[in-house]
């Protein structure tokens, strides 16, 4: 169990929350949710003692361990892999390291040796003997192979050391686990490996994710930070999400009867208060209209773009033919020979464990890569919008969000960009703002507000929900669900893929599969699949 008691946190002028009293109970797995700049990563902090809090304090039980997934990848570079996941639990760490050091001495006296029995002892009372077949395991459970085990971490790609932290977060059974972000740079079958982790974990656990499928799968309760406060609600995302907006359609309803209530009254009074005879029902009628008072609700920090692709005009059956297409890299495939026929209203989700691939079968497509075998074709009357995963090019000019908009758009009258701005978030003065200064999730806003400009009838699309909240991530989902154009896209956010997607093709250096009228979770399960799959990763 961990406690929060009357927390606050101010920096200057602006306060993330005041007096938050919360109780995170073993056996459960809370969701923290909030819009972005809430403050979600910042409380987890607080109650992994990373950070002070303005006011209040965090209470753990006595005895019982806090551990957090960290977010330096280099802050481990001198170590081993097997060692950094480790180093997770602290106290068995340091026994580890004091032994050791105690057993090299060249002095070792009595008093040492005495010393060497307690630390042996409560080595065994923390499973030590076990610690390094534990940590093995969850490595290779995490997709980090045995031969990188006891490799420098400095000698690791990035995303491998997310999954080492990862590993050091999860190891040793902590009694409050505490993950930000813990799927980024996951492949499917490893968030499915979390989930069923995270499911079986008998302790406390508080994640934030912007992937609303894990939510759903292992969450028990959601924790909202809104208004400054942290509302702990019970079930999963989903159900949070759908019963909130029907309490705030109740209460909008309800508001809406004493409005009507309301006016039926003034009316009353306005017609017969000069009448001596109806006076006296006027007054009654006056008093029961004072006592009327509005269900008070707060405008949600939260906000939702409004994303809706439109196309100019339909493109014709036949979109795309890819004949042998080819890419290898330095000596590395990134795919071979494939020959797909993309037809109009395909909406196909491109997955695979190296994203890479796709990354760069979307620029052949785009036209900013030669294939290096093979060939494509697009349909005639195709009008193509894409959306890099690394839009970084496109800011790098002197140009506020208004002329940056403006560039790609055919009616240029500034009411129109400003209006077109403040549906995607962006209004008042931070249409101001430079393009240079924006953030991840801004400039993904700005990217999807150029490609809805466009009117294409074929969006490609990679990794459109980086950087973005729930919030934005939920508006994106329904405006590709909405759109009656061809969609070729990847992300990792499974509600997207499972709820888009109508075709599915998993690219992998030595092929490619190809699913028509497959959901994406009826891909996951197909055992054919899994076994095609298998060969032809070997």
């Amino acid at each position: 169990m961990i406690s929060a008691n009357n927390i606050s946190l101010q920096y200057g002028q602006r306060k993330l929350f005041t007096g938050v009293n919360i109780v995170f109970s073993p056996g459960n797995c809370y969701g923290l949710i909030g819009a972005n700049g809430s403050g979600k990563s910042t409380f987890l902090k607080i109650l992994a003692g990373e950070i002070d809090s303005s006011t209040g304090d965090v209470s753990v039980p006595a005895g019982k361990r806090v551990s957090i997934l960290k977010q330096d990848q280099f802050a481990f570079d001198a170590y081993t892999v097997l060692t950094t996941v480790i180093m997770g639990h602290k106290k068995l760490y340091n026994i580890m390291t004091e032994k050791d050091a105690l057993y090299e001495k060249e002095d070792f006296s009595d008093q040492d040796g005495l010393h060497a029995s307690e630390l042996e002892a409560q080595f065994a009372e923390l499973d030590g003997w076990n610690a390094e077949a534990e940590a093995a395991r969850l490595l290779s459970d995490l997709g980090i192979e045995e031969a990188l085990h006891n490799m420098p971490m400095k000698q690791l790609e990035s995303s491998q050391k997310v999954r080492v932290l990862l590993a050091q977060a999860l190891f040793g059974n902590p009694d409050v686990l505490l993950l930000d972000e813990p799927t980024n740079h996951l492949d499917v079958e490893t968030c499915m490996w979390l989930e069923e982790f995270l499911c079986d974990f008998n302790n406390t656990a508080i994640v934030v994710s912007h992937d609303r499928h894990f939510l759903d799968k292992v969450c028990t309760h959601i924790a909202d930070i809104d208004f400054g406060k942290i509302q702990l609600y019970s079930g999963n995302y989903s159900f949070w999400q759908e019963s909130s907006q029907l309490a705030l359609r109740q209460r909008s309803e309800s508001n809406k009867k004493i409005e009507e209530r309301r006016k039926e009254l003034q009316e009353f009074i306005a017609r017969f208060s000069a009448n001596a005879s109806k006076s006296r029902q006027a007054t009654s009628r006056k008093k029961t209209l004072e006592k009327l008072t509005l269900d008070e609700i707060k405008p949600s920090s939260r906000k939702y773009p409004y994303i809706q692709f439109q196309q100019e005009r339909e493109a014709g059956n036949d979109l795309l033919h890819t004949d042998g297409l080819t890419l290898s890299v330095d000596g590395q495939v990134m795919f071979h020979d494939l020959s797909i026929q993309v037809h109009k209203g395909d909406k196909i989700a491109f997955v695979g464990t190296h994203s890479l691939s796709t990354t760069m079968l979307f620029q052949v497509l785009a036209g900013e890569l030669n294939p290096s075998k093979g060939s494509f074709k697009w349909g005639a009357s195709t009008r193509r919008a894409y959306y890099p995963k690394d839009n970084t090019e496109y800011f790098n000019v002197e140009l506020n969000i208004i002329d940056w908009l403006r560039q790609y758009s055919r009616d240029t009258d500034e009411n129109f960009v400003r209006g077109f701005l403040g549906r995607m978030l962006f209004s008042g003065d931070e249409s101001l703002k430079s393009v240079k200064v924006l953030s991840g999730g801004e400039r993904v806003r700005c990217m999807l507000s150029r490609m809805m400009l466009a009117q294409a009838n074929v969006l490609i699309l990679d990794e459109p929900t980086n950087h973005l909240d729930l919030e934005s991530i939920t508006a994106l989902n329904k405006g590709l669900e909405q759109f009656d154009g061809t969609v070729l896209f990847s992300s990792h956010d499974h509600q997207l893929v499972q709820s888009v997607a109508n075709r599915i093709i998993e690219i992998t250096p030595r092929g490619y599969i190809d699913r028509v009228g497959t959901t994406f979770d009826e891909y996951l399960a197909n055992e054919s699949i899994r076994q095609q799959r298998h060969q032809l990763s070997v």
